[in-house]
C-alpha cells in the first residue's frame, strides 16, 4: 500500500543551492514543472513553483523542432540552462542525458552544467545516442559503465550542493527487477537521488518506493500518453516519491495552442479572433518586468 516514507538521514550541509537538498527531506513531494526557456521558467516561478525541470526533450522540441533522440549537444543544453538560471532564482533540475559520452565527457558535462547554474543534474544509463524514455527500442550500457560515469560525475562537481540524480531506463530493456538492481548499484556510488524511468503500473511504483524511498529521494516522471500512469503530486508523494516532474507538458500544451493560434491568423488574416486569449503589449512587458528594468537603467545614467 502507498505510504509516506520516514525522514531521510542527514547529509553534509551543501553551500549553493542549500534549499534543494534540505527541501527534499520534507513533505510534500517537490513538484517541478517542465520549462524550455527563460520565459517559461519565469512564468513557472511567478506561479509559485519551488523548482523547475529542464529536459533534453524540451530543448530538442523547442530549440530545434526535433525529436528527443540524442540530437541535442551538451553545449546547446548548457546554453539553454544558463539563460534560464540568469533569469530565475528557483532551483533548476536539468537533464544531462547520458553525460553526452563516456565518463570523461560526463565530467565535462557536469562542470559545464554546474557553471550554468544547475541545482540537480540527471544522468541516465542509456547508450549514446539516447532516446526519450517513453519511446521504444531503448538500449542501456552495462551497470559497471554507468557506475563509472556516476563516480566521474560526483568527482567533477565543485560543490556538494550540486546534486546528482541517477536514472535507469532498464525497465523496458531488462525488466523491473533488473532496473532496481541497477538503481541499487547507482545508489552505492553515492548519488543524491534516483529515478527509475517508465515504471508501468502503480503497483510497480510502490515496489520501487518500498525499496528505495526511505533511503534516497525518488523522482517520478509524468508523461502524458507515456508508459507510467499519470498521477498528482499528492498521490505520488503518498507512494513515497519526493520529486514529481511533468517535463514535456509545457511544450505539448504550447504546441497545441500555437496550432490554434496560427490556424486562426491564417484563416482570419489577423489576431483579432484570438485577442481575448493573448497578452497585449503592455501586459507582456509587465509580466517580464520591463518597467522595472527601464527604471534600473535610468539609475545608471551619468
Amino acid at each position: 500500500m502507498p505510504m509516506t516514507p520516514p525522514p531521510l538521514p542527514p547529509s553534509p550541509a551543501p553551500s549553493v543551492p542549500a534549499s534543494l537538498r534540505d527541501r527534499l527531506r520534507h513533505a510534500p513531494a517537490l513538484l517541478a514543472p517542465g520549462v524550455y526557456d527563460a520565459l517559461t521558467a519565469l512564468i513557472a516561478e511567478q506561479a509559485g513553483f519551488e523548482a523547475v525541470y529542464l529536459s533534453g526533450g524540451a530543448v530538442a522540441y523547442t530549440q530545434f523542432g526535433r525529436s528527443d533522440v540524442g540530437l541535442t549537444t551538451a553545449k546547446e543544453a548548457a546554453d539553454t540552462l544558463a539563460r534560464i538560471t540568469d533569469r530565475v532564482g528557483v532551483p533548476v533540475i536539468v537533464d544531462a542525458d547520458t553525460g553526452f559520452g563516456n565518463a570523461l565527457n560526463t565530467q565535462r558535462t557536469v562542470r559545464d552544467f554546474e557553471r550554468a547554474g544547475a541545482a540537480m543534474i540527471q544522468l541516465e544509463d542509456q547508450t549514446f545516442p539516447k532516446r526519450c524514455g517513453h519511446l521504444e527500442d531503448k538500449a542501456v550500457v552495462s551497470t559497471a559503465e554507468m557506475c563509472g560515469k556516476l563516480r566521474a560525475a560526483l568527482d567533477a562537481r565543485h560543490d556538494a550542493g550540486t546534486l546528482i540524480l541517477a536514472r535507469t531506463d532498464a525497465v523496458a530493456v531488462e525488466g523491473l527487477d533488473a532496473a532496481m538492481e541497477r538503481a541499487e548499484a547507482y545508489l552505492a556510488c553515492g548519488v543524491d537521488a534516483l529515478f527509475v524511468e517508465a515504471v508501468r503500473t502503480a503497483e510497480d511504483m510502490d515496489r520501487v518506493c518500498g525499496r528505495f524511498a526511505h533511503r534516497v529521494p525518488m523522482l517520478a516522471n509524468m508523461v502524458e500518453g507515456g508508459k507510467t500512469p499519470v498521477q498528482s503530486a499528492d498521490e505520488l508523494g503518498a507512494r513515497g516519491y519526493r520529486i514529481v516532474i511533468y517535463p514535456g507538458g509545457t511544450a505539448r500544451f504550447a504546441a497545441k495552442q500555437l496550432q490554434r493560434y496560427y490556424a486562426s491568423v491564417r484563416r482570419h488574416g489577423s489576431t483579432r479572433a484570438m485577442r481575448d486569449e493573448m497578452f497585449d503589449f503592455d501586459e507582456l512587458n509587465g509580466l517580464i518586468g520591463t518597467p522595472e528594468l527601464l527604471d534600473k537603467g535610468r539609475g545608471y545614467r551619468g
